[in-house]
């Protein structure tokens, strides 16, 4: 493998869409743009310079070209609205951003949230006190305090704060900000232990529920909207670090009794309130059928979250689970509220299967009717943390704190096809695909524009076909590759 840092880096200026690492790109594209005046190609490959480039150069000149794969798109036949796509701001991204020198922190910024020369993120999720990815564990409040009467967020107007701040100015003034605890403070569970499960003690329900809600206006104060929350992040894995347990019936039963109408009567009935949080597959479908079933506890909740660690096992992905619920209850909403590559190795910052797991899941989830898709966190050091409990993993950006570096792995890119291209209040339209060779999913946005997301995980290039009324495009994607089509 060839020096580590020299291939790493990767300047923000690849994402400037007529990039200097694909000039012959771009000089073909201008010489073609008559005949394909109605088509831009975008493309990212394993073993070449692109990099969410313009590659129109990979249009066939005639339509005499054969294909082997054909996709039809109908703009006619709509299905969910796209909320956004972004990722978590945690202690752990903040402080770290925090290390950076100004021109690089710059550099971070537009390379996520501004949409012209970054990947345009709309959305974010933040953590509400301390999970693992905190340098350590803590609360808002003193211990023992039901009362809340000594709560504060000092801690997060250091690091995490900031940096919210300044993703919300750079994405253009507005961010869909959702929040999610990671357990209760100690006193109020039957393990007295902010780590490690445990369950919500029912004489600390109402406080706890006060929490949210304190959580949300102490937050606005500091000029950080939050859109909505989530009840309680993975809450059916009692882990080593922040945890917390809830059946099926609890989470309902909280909602219903505490968390609904607290928000509700503090003026806050308007924030979306997101169940499970938790893996697809059958506790999913469960934990919707539960809810949404009820017309007493379905008022209070907007929709439902859901990862992808559902494999851990060895398991495939669920995404079977995701259409059930959007079938069944279409007028709720579904959200991937966390996802990352498990099990940091400084040696496959750069390895492709990380990306095209990042694709197999975002085109999948989004054509069984996910609104918005959440990676977890945006930046992350060159050992995949900090993380208090030594849970290191892996993040789209990563810093090199020590010489004050970015490195932007192939699953930034990836990400940023469907980021970038899909903007919020699009529409899914109906795509079909002759072949499973490749990956493929279109959203219309509300300017017109349509954007059609092609990935090809195979060994070899494809040639493929795309009709849009009546207009048949015939187009290579390489080997490993995602495209965007935008026309």
């Amino acid at each position: 493998m060839k020096s580590t840092h020299k291939i790493l880096i990767i300047p923000i200026l690849i994402l400037q869409l007529s990039c200097s690492s694909s000039k012959v790109a771009a000089q073909s594209s201008v010489a073609k743009s008559k005949a394909n005046s109605k088509i831009n190609v975008y493309t990212t490959a394993e073993n070449t310079t692109l990099r969410l480039s313009l590659s129109n150069d990979l249009i066939a000149t005639t339509q005499q070209t054969n294909s082997t794969v054909s996709i039809i798109v109908d703009p006619k036949k709509t299905y969910q609205t796209f909320l956004g796509i972004g990722g978590a701001i945690t202690d752990a991204s903040a402080e770290v951003f925090a290390k950076l020198s100004p021109k690089k922190q710059q550099e971070f910024l537009t390379a996520y949230y501004d949409k012209n020369k970054g990947i345009g993120y709309s959305l974010a999720r933040t953590n509400i006190h301390s999970c693992d990815f905190s340098s350590e564990s803590y609360t808002y409040i003193q211990e023992g305090d039901k009362d809340l009467k000594t709560f504060n967020i000092d801690h997060d107007k250091k690091y995490r704060i900031p940096l919210i701040k300044k993703a919300i100015e750079t994405a253009g003034g507005k961010l869909t900000l959702f929040a999610s605890p990671w357990s209760p403070p100690a006193f109020m569970k039957d393990n007295n232990d902010i780590l490690h499960g445990g369950v919500l003690l029912p004489e600390f329900a109402q406080s706890w529920a006060n929490y949210y809600a304190k959580f949300i206006k102490t937050y606005e104060k500091e000029g950080i909207p939050i859109w909505g929350l989530t009840i309680q992040n993975e809450p059916m894995a009692s882990q080593r670090w922040e945890s917390c347990i809830y059946t099926p019936e609890a989470e309902r039963d909280f909602l219903k009794n505490f968390l609904g109408p607290t928000l509700e009567k503090e003026g806050l009935g308007s924030k979306k309130i997101i169940i499970w949080d938790h893996n697809r597959g059958d506790m999913l479908v469960k934990r919707a059928n539960l809810v949404f079933s009820d017309p007493e506890v379905s008022k209070y909740a907007w929709g439902i979250g859901f990862h992808w660690y559902e494999t851990w096992n060895g398991g495939t992905p669920k995404f079977e689970s995701v259409g059930e619920v959007y079938k069944a209850f279409p007028d709720k909403n579904l959200i991937f509220t966390e996802g990352c590559i498990e099990k940091f190795d400084p040696t496959k910052f750069q390895f492709w299967g990380n990306a095209e797991r990042y694709g197999l899941n975002m085109i999948n989830d989004f054509n069984n009717g996910t609104v918005a898709w959440t990676d977890w966190n945006i930046l992350l050091d060159q050992n995949g943390g900090p993380n208090h409990v030594g849970n290191f993993c892996f993040a789209p950006i990563h810093a090199d704190t020590s010489k004050d570096e970015l490195i932007y792995t192939p699953m930034y890119f990836y990400i940023g096809h469907l980021s970038k291209f899909i903007r919020p209040n699009a529409k899914r339209i109906e795509a079909t695909i002759s072949d499973k060779t490749l990956l493929s999913t279109s959203f219309k946005n509300t300017d017109g524009k349509i954007a059609t997301i092609i990935m090809n995980s195979s060994d070899k290039e494809v040639i493929y076909s795309i009709t849009n009324n009546s207009q048949k495009t015939t187009i290579t994607i390489p080997a490993h590759a995602m495209q965007t089509l935008e026309y």
